[in-house]
């Protein structure tokens, strides 16, 4: 089967990295740059493989290292131009991002983080069910759940908004594989997960490891 195509969309920040008390700022602070969508903010993550003798997951030596390193306009808009640099997957672990260089162009409209082809990344205003992806075999949906979550990773503890990726078969019924995605304004994108839509347990989660926000 095939697998669940997990591409996350990688990030979300505030002007400052001060983290507020008022949870409900995570969402409805209109004013606020959710999405952190300034030049030199950078964060690194390391990428976990479940293991299936140990039932744990084990680190795979994989790096992401990602950072905005300036803008650009398409069709009379401005995008941020984000960098990502992988490196230790010199086995293509799959679910991982090969060694390398990459580019993504994002901008922020009406609490979306859309890029250059106009496709939605993420959301932290619209609740309800979104259709990202059709297929001969079912469809890929996301919904941004509501509440906070509190998670803990190494680089230190965040109130998160959280959304979650899964699949659907022909007959509208939700396959096992089931992926999070937790981001904490003014911070970005803390804890993500990848699938199979054929597996209840995550194959990769990645972490936040260190960043460095404006």
């Amino acid at each position: 089967m095939k697998r669940l195509l997990l591409f996350f969309c990688i990030i979300i920040i505030v002007n400052s990295c001060t983290k507020s008390d008022n949870s409900e700022n995570l969402i409805t602070k209109s004013d606020a740059n959710f999405f952190a969508l300034t030049v030199g903010n950078s964060w690194v993550y390391k990428n976990y493989q479940y293991n299936l003798v140990t039932e744990t997951y084990d680190d795979t030596g994989v790096i992401d290292s990602i950072s905005i390193v300036g803008i650009q306009d398409f069709s009379g808009e401005t995008y941020y131009k984000f960098r990502t640099l992988t490196t230790g997957n010199e086995d293509t672990i799959t679910f991982c991002n090969p060694n390398g260089e990459s580019f993504e162009f994002l901008r922020e409209f009406e609490g979306n983080l859309i890029n250059e082809e106009g496709s939605i990344k993420f959301t932290n205003s619209e609740n309800e069910e979104r259709l990202l992806q059709e297929n001969e075999w079912g469809n890929v949906y996301e919904t941004l759940l509501e509440g906070i979550t509190v998670i803990s990773v190494e680089a230190g503890e965040f109130d998160c908004i959280k959304s979650e990726r899964y699949a659907k078969n022909l007959d509208n019924e939700q396959l096992p594989g089931l992926d999070h995605f937790y981001y904490s304004n003014g911070i970005g994108l803390i804890y993500d997960t990848s699938s199979f839509v054929s597996k209840s347990i995550p194959t990769i989660i990645r972490r936040l490891d260190f960043y460095e926000v404006q």
